[in-house]
């Protein structure tokens, strides 16, 4: 057993634990890491994903790092992290860099399971840095808020919109305009306690906390709850030269469970920003998916919290200049996803109709709308 004096371990992190940053998130407190090698592996990437595996090979030497004195604290956090993709640990001879070879050191390192993550081409702690390091990071964050609550293979299976979620908390880190409004200070906001009672496709928050009053007081402690579900972005294909919109129009449980006669919404082509894609990458994703449309050159109409008080969704919207022939419309959706969707290709008057009249009823289409209103005249121009 990789065991030392007082009953603690000392661990070898030859993947993305070897950040800093993560490993601090990971373990919930700063470590000393020292550079370390692993004879007779190589670091390989796991399949697609984004994080490497072990693979046994004559010859080579794993690049890592040695972290000693992990408590068994420390190791419950670790396993939670690490067993949520399929690793698990055990004890090897690694050695420290700058040292003899008979200065090896015992040191526990997580392998995955048999068969778990088939290996690809080489992984370096460098490129995954560059690429992934901020999100990963980021998303380690939930992953964590979740020890204690919710079963390691649970994360597991959140993980990629776990990802969606560090993406979208990476967009808010850079901030917006302060003119008019408060600029938050440190200690403007303080958390008592954040539990996550509901966690699956999209997650619940509930917080404790206070908040700086205009009078420049701490408010009395308050219990608010958040539903999370990452940012997003609606797009709505305009043709100024036929002058005509293109809508989707698509059943929705959100008015269905208000009780609403009339569920089906039309709407802007819209979805999630998946991790590492721009807002308008994801919106030329969409509209591939959700009406089949190539779009063109993308006018920025807003970003916008469409329900600040419970939703952390951020949303952006656009408007593309597409090429909209008669005949173009049709049903598509993502068969997977169990989504039927269908085009509607109408003259911007009745479209104008259609918002008048309330028939459009979903915010990102009436703002999108109202936008074109206002710059109809210079797109067609």
């Amino acid at each position: 057993m990789a065991v030392t004096l007082g009953g603690t371990v000392d661990f070898f992190f030859y993947g993305t634990l070897g950040h800093a940053p993560l490993l601090q998130v990971v373990l919930g407190r700063p470590v000393t890491m020292e550079r370390a090698t692993l004879a007779g592996y190589r670091v390989a990437q796991a399949g697609d994903g984004v994080f490497p595996v072990l693979v046994a090979r004559a010859g080579d030497l794993a690049q890592g790092v040695l972290v000693r004195g992990l408590t068994d604290a420390d190791q419950a956090r670790l396993d939670y992290y690490e067993a949520g993709f399929a690793f698990h640990a055990r004890d090897v001879m690694v050695r420290v860099v700058g040292f003899q070879t008979a200065d090896a050191v015992l040191a526990r390192v997580y392998f995955a399971r048999p068969g778990q993550w088939p290996a690809a081409g080489d992984w370096t702690l460098a490129g995954w840095q560059a690429e992934h390091g901020d999100l990963v990071t980021t998303t380690a964050l939930d992953v964590m808020g979740l020890y204690g609550l919710y079963a390691a293979d649970a994360v597991l299976g959140r993980y990629p919109l776990m990802l969606v979620r560090g993406a979208s908390r990476l967009r808010a880190m850079a901030g917006g305009p302060v003119q008019q409004r408060h600029a938050m200070a440190v200690g403007d906001v303080q958390v008592a306690r954040k539990t996550t009672p509901y966690a699956r496709f999209f997650a619940v928050e509930e917080y404790d906390l206070r908040f700086r009053r205009f009078d420049g007081t701490l408010s009395a402690q308050v219990n608010r709850a958040v539903f999370i579900s990452g940012d997003a972005v609606t797009v709505l294909p305009y043709d100024p030269v036929r002058d005509v919109v293109l809508l989707i129009e698509q059943f929705r449980p959100g008015p269905f469970a208000r009780g609403d006669t009339q569920p089906w919404s039309l709407e802007a082509i819209a979805g999630r920003i998946d991790a590492g894609e721009t807002p308008e990458q994801a919106a030329r994703r969409e509209a591939v998916e959700e009406a089949g449309l190539v779009l063109g050159a993308m006018e920025y109409v807003g970003g916008y919290y469409p329900t600040p008080g419970a939703k952390a969704e951020f949303l952006y919207s656009y408007v593309a200049l597409t090429d909209l022939p008669e005949g173009i419309e049709g049903v598509f959706g993502v068969a997977g996803e169990a989504e039927d969707i269908r085009g509607h290709r109408l003259p911007f008057e009745d479209f104008e109709h259609l918002l008048a009249s309330g028939e459009v009823n979903n915010a990102p289409l009436l703002l999108t709308g109202i936008w074109l209103q206002r710059e109809r005249a210079r797109l067609r121009g």
